[in-house]
C-alpha cells in the first residue's frame, strides 16, 4: 500500500468474492457467512454472505457499498463508522473490529428466516414482543410527538423520561433500558435525543415485523452489542423482567433461571446463546399453550359469528325481545317485586280511602291521607325487613325445601336494601306530610273545623307549632327519623368500605364497626315504633292501632334466631388447629369442628374473637370441604377488626415476618397453642348463593382475589368426591359406586400480585395431582404480568414454559398449574365452555368486587339466549 499522492489500492477476498477497487480510494472488500458453520453438514447454498466495500483516506473510512443487506443495517454501519480523523493504520485497524462487531449484529438479523413459522404457536408469537399497546400504535407519534413537546428541555428529551413519554411510565426501568439498546444501534452515547431521533426510536418500536421486534429485543439484553448473549447478561433481562411485572420471587431467583436457560439452550457449553436461540424459545412457548384450547376451531368461529351483536331496525320488535330476555333472565326477581310493590300500593291506597271519608279530611285534607298511607306501609316494611336477614330459616328453606326454585334466596340482602329504601320513601311522606301540612292547617282551622277534631286533640285547641313537637307522638317520631338516618348512611358503599376521603376525624366515625353498631340502633328504633304506634292522635281504640300486629311475628322470628344463634356458639371456643400468614395480608385459620356441625361447600359462618372485640361478628366463607376432618377460613385483611386479629394472632404464635416462602407458619406446641391462642367463637353454617352448585353438570367457577374462597371449598368437596368414586371402584365388583353430580369444573382465579397465589397453593397441587381424569381445568392469571405478546413479559413466558415443561412447576404461582398473564378475556371463556357443553346448564358462580357482575352476568345471558347452552348466574355477597 503506498501512502503518497496517491491512495493505495487494498482488496480482501473471502470465499472467492471481491469489491473491485476505484481510483482514489482503498477499498476493502469482506464477504462472509450471516451465521456462524457449527457443522459440516450445513450447505452453502443455505449460507448467507453479504459484502461491504469501505473506501479508505487519509483522514477517514466510509461504507461505500453493502451487498446483501437491508438498507437500515448498512445506515446503522455507516453511522458507527463516521468519527474523527485518525492515523490510517490505527483506523483501518480499529474500524474493521467495529465493521465485525457489526456484522455479528446484521447476523443475527438474516437469521430469522430459517425458523419455520407455520405453525399455530408460530402464527401466534409472530404477534409477540411489543413493544407498543394497541392503544398506542397506528397514529401514536402524533401523541408522542405531543408529549415530547412537554417533556423536552431544550429540544431534547432526557433518558429518564422517555418512559412517560411512549406510555411506558409504569415500567421506566424497563423504559430506561430500552432506550439504551435503541440509543446503542445508532451509536448515540448521549443520555437524551431530539425528536427526530425519538422518532426514529418510535419507528422501530412500532414496526409491525417480527424480525425487527426480535432484534430490539435481543438488542437490550445484548449490550456489549457482540451478537451473543451470556448467562450474566440473561441473569440482568430476567431481574429487569421481573421488575417491570412486579414478580419479586422470579426476580429473587434470577441466578437460578438464568443459569437454567443457559443450560437448556447452551447444551455445547459455549458461553453464550445467539438470536436464532432466543427465537427458537419465543416460538416454542405459545405452542405448548395450544394444546389446553378448544380443537373445534370451526365451531368456535362459527359461534363467534353467533354472538356477534345484531341491530334490529324495528324498535318495537327489539324492545319485545330485551324485555323477554329480561324475563326470562330475571323471573322469580320480578315476581317478588311485583307482589311487594303491589302489597305496598294497596295499603296505601286501602288507609288513603279510609282517612278519605272521615271528619279529619275535611280540616287537613289529603295532608293527612297520604301520611295515614304511608304510615301502613311503612308498618310493614318495618316487619318484612327482618325476614330477609333470619338467615337459619333462610337457609333451611333452601335446603329443605323447594322454594329455592321460585323465591330468589341468593338475592335476601339485596332485597333487604330495597325495602330499607321503600321504609326511607316512606318515612319522607309521612314526616313531611304531618310536619308541614298535617300540623300548621290544625293550627289556622276556624272553631267550627275544629270542633270534630276536639275528641282526638282536647277541647282546647293546640296554641302552637311546638304543642305537636314535645308530645310523645312527635319526639319518638323525631328521634326515630334521626337513628334511621345515622344507620341509613352509615350502611351506603361508600362510608362502609370507606371509600369516600374523609378528614381523618370524621373517618372514623365511618367503616364497617360504624356500619355493625349503628345498625343495632334498630333495637331502639323498634322499641320507639311500637311506643309511637300505640300514642296515636287519630285512633283510640286498641284494635285500631295496628303497629304491634304487623311487628308481633317477624320480630319473634328475629329473637329466636338470635337466641339460637347464642346457644349455638354458646360460651366454648374452638380449638386452633393451625395459624398461617400469607402473603398479602392473609390469615389462613384451622379449626376444630365442633360437634354435630355440618356445612355445605360454598356456605359461610360469623366468627368473633373476644380478643379483639366483645360485640363483633364477622362473616367469612368456608373454604375447607364438608368431609375434611378440619374447619377452615381465610382471612384477608380489609379493616380495623381484621387488622387487630391478625396482629393477635401473629403476636401470640410469635410468627416469623421474613420467609423465602413467604409462607410463615405457627409451630408452637398444641398444649402451648391452646393456652396462648386466641379464643374464637363462631355461628353458622348459613346459605349462600355457591352451595347450590351440586344441582349442575358443569360449573363455571370465577373469583377475584380473596373473592375465590367459597368456590376453593367447592373444589376441595369436588376433588374429594373424584377420590371417593375411585377408591370405591378400586374396591369390590360387586359394590355400588356413588355417582357425583358435577361432571366438569373450570375454576378462573384471578388475582394482582404473585404472593396471592401461597393462599391455595396446597389445594391447586391437589386437583393437578389427584384429578387424574381431568374434571377439573384450573386457570390461574396474575394481573402484574403484563398481557401475553407484550415484550415486558415475553422472557417472563419463556422462561415459564421451558421450566413447567421439565419441571412441572409454574414460576410464577409455584404450583403445578400454569399462570396466565393480565385478565382473561371472559367472552373466549364462555365460548370455550358453550362449544364443549352444547345442551347442558352451566351454573356460573362467581365472587368477588362488583365491578365484573355485570359483564359475567350479560355473558351468561348473551350465550344462554344465543347458544344451545344454559348458564345460570350466581353472584356470592361480597
Amino acid at each position: 500500500m503506498d501512502s503518497g499522492s496517491e491512495d493505495g489500492s487494498v482488496k480482501h477476498q473471502h470465499r472467492g468474492r471481491s469489491a473491485p477497487a476505484s481510483p482514489g480510494s482503498a477499498r476493502i472488500g469482506f464477504s462472509g457467512p450471516l451465521r456462524g458453520n457449527k457443522g459440516s453438514s450445513q450447505s452453502r447454498e443455505e449460507e448467507a454472505y453479504v459484502e461491504i466495500t469501505l473506501d479508505v483516506r487519509e483522514d477517514s473510512i466510509a461504507v461505500s457499498d453493502v451487498k446483501g443487506s437491508d438498507g437500515g443495517d448498512m445506515s446503522f454501519l455507516a453511522r458507527a463508522l463516521r468519527k474523527r480523523p485518525a492515523s490510517l493504520g490505527s483506523q483501518l485497524s480499529f474500524k474493521l473490529k467495529q465493521v465485525s462487531k457489526e456484522l455479528k449484529r446484521m447476523t443475527s438479523s438474516k437469521s430469522f428466516s430459517k425458523t419455520d413459522r407455520r405453525g399455530s404457536g408460530a402464527a401466534r408469537a409472530l404477534l409477540g414482543l411489543k413493544f407498543m399497546s394497541n392503544s398506542v400504535g397506528g397514529n401514536g407519534w402524533a401523541e408522542v410527538e405531543k408529549r415530547f413537546h412537554s417533556l423536552a428541555v431544550n429540544g431534547t428529551l432526557h433518558k429518564s423520561l422517555f418512559g412517560q413519554c411512549i406510555e411506558m411510565k409504569e415500567t421506566t426501568e424497563f423504559a430506561g433500558e430500552l432506550f439504551d439498546a435503541l440509543a446503542r444501534r445508532r451509536g448515540i452515547k448521549s443520555s437524551s435525543v431530539t425528536k427526530d431521533e425519538l422518532h426514529e426510536f418510535w419507528e422501530q418500536l412500532s414496526n409491525q415485523s417480527f424480525d425487527s421486534r426480535l432484534q430490539t429485543f435481543f438488542d437490550m439484553v445484548d449490550k456489549n452489542a457482540d451478537g451473543r448473549i451470556t448467562e450474566e447478561e440473561v441473569k440482568e433481562i430476567i431481574s429487569l423482567s421481573a421488575s417491570a411485572n412486579k414478580l419479586s420471587k422470579i426476580k429473587e431467583r434470577a441466578d437460578e433461571y438464568a443459569a437454567f436457560i443457559m443450560e437448556d439452550l447452551d447444551p455445547d457449553n459455549l458461553g453464550y446463546i445467539e438470536v436464532q436461540n432466543l427465537e427458537m424459545l419465543l416460538l416454542e412457548a405459545p405452542s405448548q399453550s395450544e394444546k389446553s384450547t378448544t380443537s373445534s376451531r370451526k365451531l368456535s368461529k362459527m359461534l363467534s359469528q353467533k354472538l356477534m351483536p345484531t341491530k334490529e331496525p324495528n324498535p318495537i320488535r327489539s324492545g319485545y325481545k330485551e324485555f323477554s330476555y329480561f324475563l326470562h333472565d330475571n323471573w322469580k326477581r320480578v315476581w317478588v317485586m311485583a307482589l311487594w310493590l303491589s302489597i305496598c300500593a294497596a295499603l296505601f291506597a286501602w288507609k288513603f280511602i279510609q282517612y278519605k271519608h272521615r271528619a279529619v279530611f275535611h280540616v287537613m285534607g289529603y295532608c293527612v291521607t297520604t301520611a295515614k298511607g304511608a304510615a301502613e306501609t311503612l308498618k310493614f316494611n318495618m316487619a318484612l325487613i327482618l325476614l330477609p336477614v333470619c338467615r337459619n330459616s333462610i337457609t333451611w328453606l333452601r335446603s329443605k325445601t323447594k322454594l329455592g326454585r321460585v323465591v330468589p334466596f341468593d338475592d335476601n340482602i339485596n332485597f333487604h336494601k330495597v325495602i330499607a329504601a321503600g321504609i326511607a320513601v316512606g318515612v319522607g311522606l309521612h314526616a313531611l306530610a304531618h310536619l308541614t301540612c298535617d300540623f300548621p292547617r290544625l293550627l289556622h282551622a276556624t272553631d267550627d273545623e275544629y270542633k270534630p277534631m276536639a275528641p282526638f286533640f282536647g277541647d282546647e285547641r293546640p296554641p302552637n307549632y311546638w304543642w305537636f313537637v314535645k308530645g310523645v307522638e312527635g319526639w319518638t317520631g323525631v328521634l326515630m327519623v334521626v337513628l334511621m338516618a345515622i344507620a341509613y348512611t352509615l350502611a351506603q358503599p361508600w362510608f362502609r368500605r370507606n371509600k369516600v376521603k374523609l378528614p381523618s376525624l370524621l373517618r372514623k366515625l365511618t367503616g364497617f364497626n360504624a356500619f355493625w353498631y349503628s345498625h343495632h340502633l334498630f333495637v331502639i328504633v323498634y322499641v320507639l315504633f311500637v311506643i309511637h304506634g300505640t300514642f296515636l292522635y287519630l285512633s283510640k281504640k286498641w284494635y285500631k292501632k295496628t303497629t304491634w300486629m304487623y311487628l308481633a311475628v317477624p320480630v319473634l322470628l328475629y329473637v329466636c334466631e338470635r337466641l339460637i344463634r347464642a346457644l349455638r356458639s354458646g360460651y366454648k371456643p374452638v380449638k386452633i388447629l393451625k395459624v398461617a400468614v400469607y402473603p398479602g395480608n392473609v390469615l389462613s385459620l384451622h379449626m376444630s369442628k365442633p360437634q354435630g356441625f355440618r356445612y355445605k361447600s360454598g356456605q359461610y359462618i360469623f366468627v368473633k374473637c373476644t380478643d379483639v372485640s366483645p360485640f363483633e361478628w364477622h362473616p367469612f366463607s368456608i373454604t375447607s370441604a364438608p368431609n375434611d376432618d378440619y374447619l377452615s377460613i381465610h382471612i384477608r385483611t380489609a379493616g380495623d377488626w381484621t387488622l387487630r386479629l391478625r396482629q393477635v394472632f401473629s403476636e401470640m404464635c410469635r410468627l416469623p415476618t421474613t420467609d423465602r416462602s413467604g409462607l410463615p407458619l405457627a409451630d408452637l406446641p398444641v398444649e402451648e397453642k391452646t393456652t396462648r391462642l386466641p379464643k374464637l367463637l363462631i355461628d353458622g353454617s348459613y346459605g349462600a348463593p355457591a352451595q347450590d352448585y351440586r344441582e349442575y353438570d358443569v360449573l363455571l367457577l370465577a373469583g377475584l382475589g380473596i373473592g375465590a374462597t367459597p368456590l376453593i371449598s367447592i373444589l376441595r368437596d369436588v376433588l374429594n368426591n373424584i377420590t371417593e368414586v375411585e377408591l370405591e371402584k378400586g374396591g369390590s365388583k360387586g359394590k355400588k359406586v356413588m355417582k357425583f353430580a358435577t361432571k366438569r369444573a373450570y375454576f378462573y382465579w384471578v388475582t394482582r400480585e404473585e404472593g396471592s397465589f401461597e393462599w391455595f397453593k396446597e389445594v391447586m397441587n391437589d386437583v393437578a395431582e389427584k384429578d387424574k381424569n381431568g374434571v377439573i381445568e384450573l386457570h390461574n392469571y396474575c394481573t402484574s404480568v403484563y398481557e401475553e405478546g407484550d415484550a415486558r413479559s415475553a422472557l417472563i413466558a419463556m422462561l415459564q414454559s421451558l421450566h413447567h415443561a421439565k419441571n412441572g412447576v409454574d414460576i410464577v404461582s409455584g404450583t403445578r398449574v400454569k399462570t396466565h398473564f393480565a385478565r382473561p378475556n371472559w367472552r373466549s371463556v364462555f365460548k370455550h365452555v358453550a362449544i364443549n357443553h352444547s345442551d347442558q346448564r352451566v351454573g356460573v358462580f362467581y365472587c368477588g368486587p362488583q365491578g365484573l357482575t355485570g359483564e359475567l352476568k350479560r355473558l351468561s345471558s348473551d350465550f344462554s339466549h344465543k347458544t344451545s347452552t344454559q348458564f345460570d348466574f350466581h353472584k356470592e355477597n361480597f
